[in-house]
C-alpha cells in the first residue's frame, strides 16, 4: 500500500487550487532621444494589470498570500462512511460481532449500527501566512455535525454526533508564476484530533502532496485545476485479521472553469463550473461488505459536479454553490458550500 503511495504521488504532474493575489505591473516612463531643435516628448506609462484571483469553491487554490477562510459545507445522503477511512473510522459495528471472524473490538468509528443514510455539516477555519512571495504555511481547525438517518436493519444505530473534528495543517510552495499563472506545490497533514468513536475523524494522521495550477484565459475567464493524492498515516485493521488496513489512498483531481459575468471595477461576479474525482486505490468498505461479502474499496471512482459563483470585493470574495454525484458511488449525494475568503 505504502509502494503506491510514493508512485501515485510521484506520477502527479496536474494541478489543484487558483486563487490569484492581484498584482500591478509598475508603470513606467519612456523618453524619446532627443534630437537637436526637438523637444523632449513622453509616452504615456502603460496602465497596470490586475491579476484574475481565484473563483472555484472546491478545487484548491493555488495563490500564496496571507488570507483568513470561513467555510460552511452540508452534505446529504452519505452512504458510505468509513470508506477508506477517508470521511471516518472503521464502522464500530465490528465491535460488535462476537463470534464472528469479522469481530474487531478496537474498530474505532461510531457504533453500532452500519449507515447506510446520513447528513452532515462542517464549518471550517483556515488561516494561511504567506512567509514570502513562493511560500505559505496554513492550518485548519474544523468542526462537524453529524445527522444519521438510516442504518442497516438489526445492526443497531447511533444518535448525532458533533465537535472538533481532524486538524490539518500543511504549506503551500509556488513553483512558478507570472502575470497569468500559477503553478503550486500543496503540502498537508492532518492529525487524529476528531473523536472517532463519534465519526469525528478517521483516528490517524493522514500525508496528502498535490499539485494546483492557475491559468488566465483572458482578462474575464480562467480555467483551475488539481492533481493529489490523499494517504493514510495508519489506521484500523481490515476486515479480516489477515486484511491490509481498512484505510486506503485515494486520488483526487479537478478543473473548474470561471467567467466574469459582471465586472464594474469594484465588483466582480464569476459563475463557475466544476467537475471534481477521487479514485480509492486500496482499503475497504463497511457498505460494500454488506452487499458483496468482501468490502474491497479498491477501484471506486467518484465524480461529483459543482455550480456556483464567487463575488468578488476589495480583498476578500463570497462563494456559494451546490453540487451533486454523478456516479453510483459517492462520498455525499448532494452538497452545498458557501465561502468567505479575506486576504491581507
Amino acid at each position: 500500500m505504502k509502494c503506491a503511495t510514493l508512485l501515485a504521488a510521484i506520477a502527479m504532474v496536474l494541478p489543484l487550487t487558483a486563487a490569484a493575489q492581484d498584482e500591478a505591473v509598475p508603470a513606467t516612463a519612456t523618453t524619446a532621444a532627443p534630437t537637436l531643435g526637438a523637444p523632449v516628448t513622453f509616452q504615456p506609462a502603460a496602465a497596470p494589470t490586475k491579476r484574475r484571483g481565484s473563483m472555484v469553491g472546491y478545487i484548491e487554490d493555488a495563490t500564496i498570500r496571507t488570507e483568513i477562510r470561513v467555510r460552511f459545507d452540508s452534505g446529504w445522503g452519505v452512504d458510505s462512511p468509513d470508506r477508506a477511512e477517508f470521511f471516518y473510522a472503521k464502522c464500530g459495528c465490528y465491535r460488535d460481532l462476537a463470534g464472528s471472524p469479522l469481530l474487531d473490538p478496537d474498530s474505532p468509528g461510531p457504533g453500532p449500527g452500519i449507515v447506510t443514510k446520513m447528513g452532515y455539516q462542517q464549518f471550517n477555519i483556515q488561516a494561511s501566512y504567506a512567509v514570502g512571495p513562493r511560500f505559505a504555511i496554513f492550518g485548519e481547525l474544523p468542526f462537524r455535525f453529524l445527522d444519521p438517518k438510516e442504518f442497516v436493519p438489526g445492526t443497531g444505530s447511533f444518535d448525532n454526533q458533533n465537535g472538533l473534528g481532524d486538524i490539518t495543517a500543511g504549506a503551500k510552495i509556488s513553483l512558478f508564476t507570472d502575470d497569468t499563472r500559477d503553478i503550486t506545490l500543496l503540502v498537508r497533514g492532518s492529525f487524529p484530533s476528531g473523536d472517532a468513536l463519534k465519526g469525528l475523524g478517521t483516528d490517524h494522521g493522514s500525508f496528502e502532496p498535490a499539485f494546483l495550477y492557475r491559468q488566465d484565459l483572458s482578462a474575464r475567464a480562467s480555467l483551475e485545476s488539481q492533481f493529489g493524492l490523499w494517504s493514510p498515516i495508519g489506521g484500523a485493521r481490515g476486515p479480516l485479521e489477515a486484511d491490509d488496513d481498512f484505510s486506503g489512498n485515494v486520488i483526487y483531481y479537478g478543473i473548474g472553469p470561471s467567467f466574469d459575468a459582471v465586472d464594474n471595477g469594484k465588483v466582480r461576479l464569476s459563475p463557475v463550473v466544476e467537475l471534481v474525482g477521487w479514485y480509492v486505490l486500496n482499503g475497504f468498505d463497511t457498505t460494500t461488505l454488506v452487499t458483496d461479502g468482501v468490502g474491497k474499496a479498491e477501484g471506486t471512482n467518484i465524480v461529483n459536479l459543482k455550480l456556483g459563483a464567487r463575488t468578488s470585493f476589495n480583498s476578500g470574495s463570497l462563494y456559494a454553490g451546490f453540487g451533486w454525484g454523478l456516479t453510483d458511488a459517492k462520498w455525499y449525494d448532494k452538497m452545498f458550500r458557501i465561502e468567505y475568503r479575506a486576504g491581507f
